[in-house]
């Protein structure tokens, strides 16, 4: 299709407005030039620093060449969408820092507690590539939400987003980190937006507050020691050396933007799709320990968890309650809780219940650690 350039510098503000009125907080677009990106990308993968997260490097540079990805893309349309629950309140990362050292309490990474983001993302992105077919007729595209290998921290850092922090996720001035990133890749020639620039400065504030060290250094992540990583990605056992590190991060972990001073402006989200469901901002290891597998499926329908599956689920919520046997929590309701569990079908959930109830509060030998000391004191800071 050939536009004149002002038709498509006036099509370029209008998906703006759009995507707006669609529920997301920015869009920007994207070149599909990733000279450093892919440099970097092929760094990370020789170093083994994405673990067993095979599909990183299965498509090999494609990540990193859109137009290999998608023949004929000349250009991505990058989309901000925040997902920080409204009854989060302002604050929030006081908040959560209390609930980390309650060493009963089940943490949920903050994105997790509402609905899978990549359904919402999706559609309302397919929404948006529909309004721009009816309004210029048919176009070259794909639609794309953290589900095929794009690289879509850089497009947004080009597409004027925000920038990468040292932690390697976008922020921005004006939100923070707590948004999710989706992409439409087209032949369209849209006029295309200028990057922001970074602003970290001298900030270390991630590095320094990350318990297992998995922040290697500015912009170097390696996955394998990522509580993220450990808790969702990995399919079998924890390192038993991390587990006491994990704490009572049972999904996820949100440590490295609890201690970014940018997440001061981190903005709740405008879609109801990312309240709290479940009272995951609430609830106890106990409690959700004890869901039964048809438990599980039901309750967490359309949640990003469910993606986990129960025997994983399981595993992490042992290691948790282990950490509060750890921590010095009241023993009989955990031993009990874990007991029942104790001769589970599965083997990766008896070998991590096992551990858990060899856990002591006063037996330094098990390498568990207070609930405190396990809470970095960036996040205490940062509050």
């Amino acid at each position: 299709m050939n536009l004149p350039d002002d038709k498509l510098a006036t099509l370029a503000l209008t998906i703006k407005a759009w995507g707006r009125e669609l529920g997301f907080a920015q869009l920007g677009i994207a070149g599909i030039d990733l000279p450093d990106a892919e440099a970097g990308l092929q760094a990370w993968l020789d170093a083994g620093h994405h673990g067993e997260m095979d599909y990183m490097a299965a498509h090999g540079m494609k990540r990193a060449r859109p137009a290999e990805l998608v023949p004929g893309t000349v250009r991505v349309i990058s989309a901000r969408m925040d997902y920080l629950p409204a009854s989060a309140g302002d604050d929030w990362r006081e908040r959560e820092a209390r609930r980390a050292e309650d060493p009963g309490h089940a943490v949920v990474s903050l994105y997790a507690r509402g609905r899978d983001y990549h359904k919402v993302l999706r559609a309302r992105l397919q929404q948006l590539a529909d309004r721009i077919r009816a309004e210029i007729g048919e176009f070259g595209y794909r639609v794309f939400t953290d589900s095929a290998p794009v690289m879509e921290v850089a497009l947004a850092e080009q597409a004027g987003i925000g920038w990468r922090g040292k932690h390697t996720l976008l922020l921005s001035r004006e939100a923070g980190s707590t948004f999710f990133l989706g992409e439409i890749l087209t032949d369209l020639p849209l006029p295309v937006d200028q990057p922001s620039g970074r602003h970290c400065g001298q900030c270390s504030a991630c590095i320094d507050g990350c318990p297992t060290a998995a922040i290697l250094g500015p912009y170097r992540l390696d996955a394998r020691r990522c509580i993220s990583y450990l808790t969702i990605e990995l399919k079998g056992s924890i390192p038993v050396e991390m587990r006491p590190l994990i704490g009572n991060r049972v999904y996820g972990c949100d440590i490295c933007q609890l201690v970014c001073p940018w997440n001061k402006f981190a903005r709740a989200s405008t879609l109801s799709d990312f309240d709290v469901r479940n009272g995951l901002d609430q609830a106890s290891m106990i409690e959700l320990f004890g869901w039964s597998e048809q438990e599980f499926g039901q309750r967490l329908e359309g949640s990003p968890i469910r993606r986990i599956g129960h025997e994983r689920w399981l595993r992490n919520l042992a290691v948790g309650l282990g950490n509060a046997l750890g921590a010095g929590a009241e023993p009989a309701p955990i031993r009990a809780a874990l007991q029942a569990r104790a001769d589970h079908p599965s083997a990766l959930v008896r070998e991590h219940v096992h551990w858990a109830l060899a856990q002591r509060a006063s037996d330094s030998q098990t390498g568990s650690v207070n609930s405190e000391s396990t809470v970095p004191a960036e996040i205490r800071k940062a509050t």
